[in-house]
């Protein structure tokens, strides 16, 4: 069974006007031994400074 993980996305509004959420990294919680929820690691920094976090979806490896 593989380690859960949550999507790091930055919403980013097109020239359209739809928002969409390029991910930019990935969030694992963290054991229960930890005094932390979770470990962030970003692979790009988002310039708006705003970080939303999803679920997976079944084709990243999620159960949903």
């Amino acid at each position: 069974m593989s380690k859960p993980f949550y999507n790091v996305t930055t919403p980013v509004e097109g020239n359209d006007g739809v928002t969409r959420f390029p991910r930019v990294g990935v969030a694992f919680p963290t054991g229960e031994e930890s005094k932390a929820i979770m470990t962030i690691e970003l692979h790009a920094t988002p310039v708006n400074g705003k970080l939303v976090i999803f679920p997976p979806k079944e084709r990243d490896g999620g159960e949903e």
